[in-house]
């Protein structure tokens, strides 16, 4: 993927482009949220990342919660899309993004819970309403539905 987004943006550069993201609320036997802290901001957010050229949604869902927590994900339901201003940023490195982010809920996982990994300086499970303070913006209406039980799937624009 990362040759991809770099020829992207060879072309085009900083300017704002449309990205799809893939993740997965996982939830425990105790009905806790698995969320890493994210290695690029410190804030704590829902492992996912952008699609890449061919894949499903659903595998990018996988392959994204895999190499950010180590656990690999069973069946999963559409828990909700996410689009317009509200999950519109500017990365770190100056790259403008208009997100599509399609969140997929899952309570079958097996694998074991990494403690940290290339993107992740910690990874933990969570109570519905006891969510870290330091929460990633760019997922904030995620957040709002997961602690208020909306009913799913929300396409929220």
């Amino acid at each position: 993927m990362a040759d991809y987004i770099r020829e992207i943006r060879s072309l085009v550069g900083n300017t704002k482009i449309i990205m799809v993201a893939c993740g997965a609320l996982v939830f425990d036997g105790e009905d806790r949220l698995l969320l890493h802290q994210r290695e690029d901001s410190g804030n704590w957010g829902i492992p996912g990342g952008y699609l890449e050229i061919g894949e499903t949604v659903e595998d990018a869902a996988r392959r994204e919660v895999f190499e950010e927590t180590g656990l690999r994900l069973g069946k999963m339901a559409l828990f909700g899309i996410y689009s317009g201003r509200k999950n519109e940023w500017t990365h770190p490195n100056g790259d403008r993004v208009a997100n599509v982010l399609i969140e997929f809920v899952c309570n079958d996982y097996d694998g074991e819970l990494a403690q940290t990994t290339e993107e992740s300086l910690d990874i933990r499970f969570f109570p519905r309403n006891d969510l870290p303070a330091q929460l990633f913006p760019g997922q904030r209406q995620i957040f709002e539905d997961i602690v208020s039980g909306k009913e799913t799937p929300p396409i929220i624009s």
